[in-house]
C-alpha cells in the first residue's frame, strides 16, 4: 500500500532538508513525498531546488502565501497513494513514529488516525504552558461539538485513507484547517483513532508560527463547520 507523505512548508530553510532525509529513512516500503512550498521568503525555495528536488517525488510552489490549509489542499490533490500522511516541515514531529501512526490504517481498523502529543509514554520537550492550555481548551470545545473524545485536536500529525480525505472539501486556508477537518470527519461518521507520539516542540524564537490569532480562527472554525448543514 503506497503512502503519500504531504509536507506543507513555509520559511523552513533550516529544517526542510533534514526532515525530508528523515522521511526517506522512515520504515515505509512504498511511498511518495510531496512538498508544498507556500511562497517561502527565507531561502527555502533555493534549498528545495538545489538539494531537495532530487530527494522527493514532487514539489509544488505556491506563487503567493496562502496558508497551511491551502498547502494541504494542493498536496492532497496531487497525492496518488492509498493513504495520505501529513508531515510538518519543521522537526517537531518525528518520522520514526510512522509505524505507530499508520498501524490502525494498515490493519484496516481506522479511516483516519491522529497523533496525540498528550497521550502515551513517548518523549516530549517541556515548554510553552499557555500554548498547551490553549490546545486543550480548543480540543475540549471541538469535542463538545463533535462528541468525539480526542486529546489533541490541533495536532499537525495525521494520516487518512486517501479516498476519505479527498472526499472532504477543505475550505480553510490557514490553521483553521485542523478543526475543520475534525468536524467534517466526525460528520462523515468514519472510524477515527488516536495514538501517542513523541513531540519536540519549538519556541517562537526557534520558528514556531501559530499565535493567538490562529486560536481565535480555530474557535470560529469549530463553531462554523460543526453547525453548518445540520
Amino acid at each position: 500500500m503506497k503512502i503519500s507523505i504531504v509536507i506543507p512548508c513555509y520559511n523552513e530553510k533550516d529544517t526542510i532538508e533534514r526532515i525530508v532525509e528523515a522521511v526517506r529513512s522512515a520504515a515505509i516500503e512504498s511511498r511518495e513525498i510531496i512538498v508544498v512550498d507556500d511562497c517561502s521568503q527565507d531561502g527555502t525555495k533555493a534549498v528545495l531546488e538545489e538539494k531537495v528536488s532530487e530527494m522527493v517525488d514532487r514539489i509544488i510552489y505556491h506563487p503567493v502565501n496562502r496558508g497551511k490549509g491551502a498547502s494541504l489542499r494542493s498536496g492532497f490533490a496531487a497525492a496518488t497513494g492509498e493513504i495520505i500522511l501529513v508531515q510538518d516541515a519543521d522537526l517537531e514531529y518525528s518520522p520514526e513514529d510512522y509505524p505507530v501512526l499508520l498501524e490502525p490504517l494498515l490493519s484496516g481498523k481506522a479511516d483516519a488516525v491522529f497523533g496525540s502529543r498528550f497521550m502515551g509514554g513517548r518523549p516530549h520537550r517541556v515548554l510553552l504552558f499557555w500554548h498547551m492550555a490553549g490546545n486543550r481548551f480548543l480540543t475540549l470545545l471541538s469535542n463538545m461539538f463533535t462528541n468525539l473524545n480526542l486529546t489533541d485536536m490541533e495536532t499537525g500529525y495525521k494520516a487518512f485513507k486517501a479516498s476519505l480525505i479527498k472526499s472532504i472539501q477543505i475550505e480553510e486556508d490557514r490553521f483553521g484547517v485542523e478543526p475543520e477537518i475534525i468536524a467534517k470527519l466526525a460528520r462523515a461518521d468514519c472510524r477515527i483513532y488516536e495514538v501517542g507520539i513523541s513531540y519536540n516542540g519549538r519556541t517562537y524564537r526557534e520558528g514556531k508560527k501559530v499565535n493567538w490569532k490562529d486560536g481565535i480562527r480555530a474557535i470560529y472554525a469549530i463553531v462554523k463547520y460543526n453547525l453548518e448543514r445540520r
